[in-house]
């Protein structure tokens, strides 16, 4: 990965950081779909970017992605509190139930479904 002469140093190491937090952050949300557009959205800013060169204009994308990541914090908060049962295409473990809590645990099968007639 080559970096542009705008992100060396100290810049080039910030701009990493936010990237990965970001992308940390949009894991936390509960919600399937949310949690996979915080990283898809993640990903094409950060790619558009890749090739700004002015110092003034990467230190004003930098500034720019730490209030998203800020508001980013705020809903992921808000979104853990309206859990629903995880989507077919997480697989793995649904529901509220967590393992060991006294709790039943419900696991959705994501493997072929057969129809019997």
């Amino acid at each position: 990965m080559s970096v542009s002469p705008a992100l060396r140093g100290d810049s080039a190491h910030k701009a990493l950081s936010l990237y990965r937090q970001l992308l940390r952050q949009g894991n936390q949300f509960a919600a399937y779909n949310f949690r996979e557009y915080a990283k898809r959205r993640t990903r094409d800013a950060f790619r558009e970017n890749k090739n700004v060169d002015d110092p003034r204009r990467v230190q004003e994308l930098l500034q720019k992605g730490l209030k998203e990541l800020q508001m980013l914090k705020r809903q992921t908060i808000i979104s853990q509190f309206y859990t629903q049962d995880r989507l077919v295409v997480e697989g793995g473990l649904s529901g509220k139930d967590e393992e060991g809590k006294g709790g039943i645990m419900r696991q959705k099968d994501t493997g072929y479904v057969a129809l019997v007639y």
